[in-house]
């Protein structure tokens, strides 16, 4: 019989001798991001770091949900391109993988699309939450600009509006900050409305 100290013991052994088949933080490459098996979590590759948010909540699905059945109605009516939705590594430069919580490419872009990792999208959405606001709000939206993303938006459930940013010589300029009542707009999707009460609606029966 094993005792529970010496249980403990072969277990914190275990996860040592786990750990070092991985490199020392700070020293991840891209080979060794796509060596990393299935998980059900987000992973992002930044600065040979791994980053993983936090669990998204179920208004945050919720909110992703309703902005994405939008997007992706209007993008497959007037065959613009693709939209998807996380998880989806997509690579912003070598090095530097994200993995935004919607993304549409345009047929123009088609050659982005890769089967294991896309590359920059025309546009992304980030859905915020209290684990993920300082970076997609910071970091975030200087790297999504200096990959050259035409389009940001950012939606906030908690202050229920919707930010949408486009991209002019390499600098993010705010087109419109829609509160409720408000009917948010896209320039890239030229045509594209959704009513942000919608977006924000209390959940219904599926």
């Amino acid at each position: 019989m094993v005792s529970r100290n010496t249980g403990q013991e072969m277990k914190l052994r275990l996860a040592t001798e786990i750990a070092e088949l991985w490199p020392p933080h700070g020293e991840w490459t891209e080979a060794d991001y796509f060596a990393l098996p299935d998980t059900n979590r987000l992973v992002e590759l930044s600065e040979g770091e791994l980053i993983m948010p936090p669990h998204p909540t179920e208004t945050h699905q919720r909110v992703l949900d309703e902005l994405y059945a939008a997007m992706r109605a209007f993008v497959r009516e007037h065959n613009l391109g693709i939209i998807r939705f996380a998880p989806l590594p997509v690579r912003l430069w070598p090095g530097k993988i994200r993995e935004p919580d919607i993304l549409f490419i345009a047929q123009a872009h088609a050659d982005r699309i890769g089967e294991q990792v896309y590359g920059p999208p025309d546009l992304v959405v980030e859905v915020l939450s209290s684990g993920t606001r300082r970076t997609d709000r910071g970091e975030k939206f200087l790297e999504y600009a200096r990959a050259g993303v035409s389009e940001y938006w950012l939606v906030d459930p908690d202050a229920q509006t919707i930010e949408v940013f486009t991209l002019e010589e390499g600098v993010y300029t705010l087109l419109g900050k829609f509160g409720p009542g408000e009917t948010a707009r896209s320039q890239l999707l030229a045509g594209f409305e959704v009513a942000v009460d919608e977006v924000f609606a209390a959940p219904r029966s599926e």
